[in-house]
């Protein structure tokens, strides 16, 4: 593929084979060992003999198979290639072999999943995972306790196959008529989102997730997907979204998976194309989801529609619309979010195809005596069994949900005990042992809710990091309204910042900017408009005055832009206009769904070119996520061919790396185990290089790490970076140029010498043109793409 010009660099690990029929005439290789591009770079000899041409050749291909060479890329999968070639076998290869036959460079590389994990331990060791990097670490990581199970028993029966077995208006009509209350259980989503920022892990869930559905079948759904977890999970935890999905499908299949989705924007901030909308929820459903929550930022209807009707037409899924609460309609002041708003939205809701209602209360801001007033108005409006969904910021939703389940509501949002409260939902354990002895007491075993509790508890300790910082519930919120999942966010946000000491202030902000934007719906991505313009005001010391006094000389954060524009939506009794005009200049905003001023995509075509640019491997789930976020998706992609999957990584380690000798074991796949242990840091070298000793399955690793911190005051070729510049193809010595400058050469004349690997390269001119710079003398040592000289095109 690349002329056949060796390879160079340092082995990290070297095991060879043998047996009978197999003979090594070894070189220099061993762990450890360098390989120059001076010098030829055959690593070991190796000769196989049999009875038969087939017989040696299979020999061969066993002793091929065998080698263990990592650290640089070798010609194994190309001899692979060559011995098992069904002319090779014939004894029918020829001078004119490799010419005739292309298909021999045609090759899947080797994953060497091992040294991949060992470099991203040794980085984290090394650097410190940024994530995380400046913040307390935990003290100790305990294992947590999971509740046993029997695996030789059936997986019993749960609302999963309630629904299978009654279809979608049966399952509906069976909710509204039962008596017992329902939980969806959080913790999989919005609790760890809203107290640790999104940061657990895939593996951490899935290690309680079958304990859970075996244990406690009678919970209504788990939410485990949606909102902020899909681009998480790329960009800060480098796993794959679809994939946490498929897993926590297989791990409960009896229990109903729930996800949430942004309406038109569906799990970006964004709106999309409505196919893009139309394939990511088939595509979700297909995978496992069967409740969709569906919502728009600012309650407008036409965002929700469209993907109502999708689920509804589809999928055998169940559409949850969404009322987003926010205000207080018990207060005579409020003019906007009145209990009348609440019924007719309700209403348009049932109209558009709605299975469920939800009562979205992001900041938990519905009171207790409001829900014994809102549940039966809305249960009177409509015929649709209600879910009501709340965080505990205040620290009495506790009451809130007592109140409602007496009113008749049909499910509650609930989180395990030791991920509750706060920013979080209310406690489930607590609920659960409150209503025991009430009518509407669920059958749910609180002995077994509390082992799980334990599980969860000690988890939270290796998560510290991301903890926001709240102890204790606040009347605060009833004030500045911040929804539980941002709330969690924006402090990292204003640390981030250099603010931290002000984050007062920036909350008094939060809700000035609020009023200045007419009374927001707040949550994503209307909430981070919000906080963005808070952010905004705090960093530059503005006050509302100096934001219409100075408004034209001001650079607004992109969201609120974005906002103004329309491309949000249409809020609850429209822009408040001087603003707007103020932000927006002389820009045009939209007034209709921003969904219908985008183009389809041809899935056919642009997956073709996606597949192109990240391989044929890809699937359309990865062309979706690329689609939602292309910037965070080839961030991805460029972590997973660096380091490979981390997904199955202890999360000790994931986040805080290893200390001299400890020892862990990842599992690749089932049956497939690596033992890591590290052994040593070594000093840094005057490049800031570090050596990190590993044993791994027992054979040393040695891991050579750039350490970040280090500053390094080496000189640096100049690379190739425009038209015109010529670089040097390969690492080796500059022997000698052959031009001057101002020379006058034809496209093919040579212009300088590499040598490398015991030979000589010439280089020749691309094109006819002029040398106008030449940049290195000979006797250098260069590496690929270094800039040598110049060519000016003869026009």
């Amino acid at each position: 593929r690349n002329d056949f010009i060796p390879a160079y660099g340092q082995l990290i690990a070297y095991r060879s084979p043998g047996g009978f029929g197999i003979r090594l005439d070894a070189g220099s290789a061993y762990a450890g060992a360098v390989i120059t591009p001076f010098f030829d770079s055959l690593l070991v000899k190796i000769t196989a003999h049999g009875r038969t041409l087939d017989g040696a050749a299979e020999r061969l291909v066993r002793a091929l198979k065998e080698f263990r060479i990592r650290g640089l890329q070798t010609n194994l999968p190309f001899l692979l290639n060559v011995v098992e070639h069904p002319v090779f076998r014939a004894g029918n290869a020829r001078v004119n072999f490799i010419a005739e036959h292309p298909e021999l460079l045609q090759f899947k590389q080797g994953r060497d999943r091992a040294t991949k994990a060992c470099r991203y331990i040794a980085n984290v060791v090394v650097n410190g995972n940024p994530d995380v990097k400046g913040k307390a670490f935990p003290d100790r990581f305990l294992k947590a306790p999971v509740p046993s199970f029997s695996k030789n028993k059936p997986v019993p029966d749960g609302s999963k196959q309630k629904l299978e077995k009654l279809g979608r208006s049966g399952f509906i009509e069976w909710l509204a008529q039962e008596k017992t209350i329902q939980f969806t259980d959080t913790t999989f989503r919005d609790a760890h989102q809203s107290l640790l920022a999104t940061r657990v892990r895939t593996i951490d869930l899935l290690t309680v997730a079958e304990s859970f559905a075996r244990h406690h079948p009678e919970v209504f759904s788990m939410e485990v997907w949606g909102g902020a977890t899909f681009d998480v999970a790329m960009r800060f935890l480098h796993e794959c979204p679809w994939r946490r999905l498929q897993l926590l499908r297989s791990a409960m299949p009896n229990i109903l998976l729930q996800m949430l989705l942004r309406g038109s924007n569906a799990v970006g901030y964004s709106a999309y194309p409505d196919n893009v909308i139309e394939r990511f929820i088939i595509e979700s459903a297909e995978q496992g989801i069967d409740i969709f929550r569906i919502f728009d930022s600012m309650n407008w209807l036409p965002a929700m529609e469209f993907s109502i009707k999708t689920v509804h037409a589809r999928t055998n899924a169940l559409a949850e619309a969404c009322i987003c609460y926010t205000g207080d309609f018990m207060d005579p002041a409020e003019r906007t979010f009145t209990l009348q708003y609440y019924i007719d939205l309700a209403k348009k809701l049932e109209d558009a195809g709605a299975h469920l209602l939800a009562i979205k209360d992001m900041a938990g801001l519905l009171k207790p005596y409001g829900a014994s007033i809102l549940i039966p108005a809305l249960k009177e409006a409509v015929s649709l069994p209600i879910h009501l969904h709340s965080h505990d910021t205040s620290g009495i939703q506790a009451a809130t949900y007592i109140k409602a389940i007496e009113a008749g509501v049909d499910i509650v949002d609930v989180a395990i005990a030791s991920m509750s409260g706060l920013t979080s939902q209310p406690n489930f354990n607590s609920l659960v042992a409150v209503l025991k002895g009430s009518e509407r007491a669920s059958t749910t075993n609180l002995e077994t809710l509390n082992r799980f509790s334990d599980y969860w508890e000690v988890l939270r300790d290796t998560y510290s990091p991301f903890e926001s910082g709240l102890r204790a519930g606040t009347g605060e919120v009833y004030e500045h309204e911040i929804p539980g999942g941002q709330y969690s966010n924006l402090k990292p946000q204003a640390r981030a910042l250099g603010l931290e000491e002000q984050f007062p202030l920036v909350k008094k902000n939060y809700t000035l900017v609020n009023r200045m934007l007419g009374n927001l719906v707040k949550v994503t991505p209307s909430s981070k408009v919000v906080g963005d313009f808070a952010l905004f005001m705090t960093s530059n010391n503005l006050t509302e005055e100096d934001i219409f006094e100075k408004g034209a000389t001001l650079s607004f954060p992109s969201s609120l832009k974005s906002f103004f524009k329309g491309e949000l939506g249409q809020p609850v009794g429209g822009f408040p206009e001087e603003l707007q005009k103020i932000v927006l200049g002389e820009e045009i905003p939209f007034t209709s769904r921003p969904n219908d001023h985008l183009k389809p995509i041809d899935f056919e075509g642009a997956f073709k070119k996606f597949q192109e640019e990240f391989g044929t491997e890809t699937t359309m789930l990865d062309f979706l996520s690329f689609t939602l976020y292309p910037k965070v998706f080839r961030e991805f992609r460029q972590h997973l061919t660096s380091y490979g999957s981390v997904a199955t990584m202890p999360t000790s380690v994931f986040f805080y790396g290893m200390q001299p000798g400890e020892e862990v074991m990842v599992d690749l796949e089932p049956g497939k185990r690596l033992i890591i242990k590290l052994v040593y840091v070594g000093d840094a070298d005057e490049d800031g290089m570090r050596l990190v000793n590993f044993t791994l399955n027992g054979q040393s690793r040695t891991i050579e790490i750039r350490d970040e911190g280090i500053q390094v005051h080496t000189r640096k070729n100049r690379k190739v970076e425009t038209d015109g510049d010529i670089g040097s193809p390969l690492q080796g010595k500059l022997g000698e140029i052959l031009v001057t400058r101002g020379d006058s050469v034809r496209a093919g004349t040579p212009l300088f010498i590499i040598e490398a690997m015991k030979m000589e390269t010439t280089v020749p001119a691309p094109e006819a043109g002029t040398i106008s710079h030449i940049e290195l003398e000979p006797g250098s040592l260069i590496e690929q793409d270094d800039l040598v000289l110049r060519l000016q095109k003869t026009t």
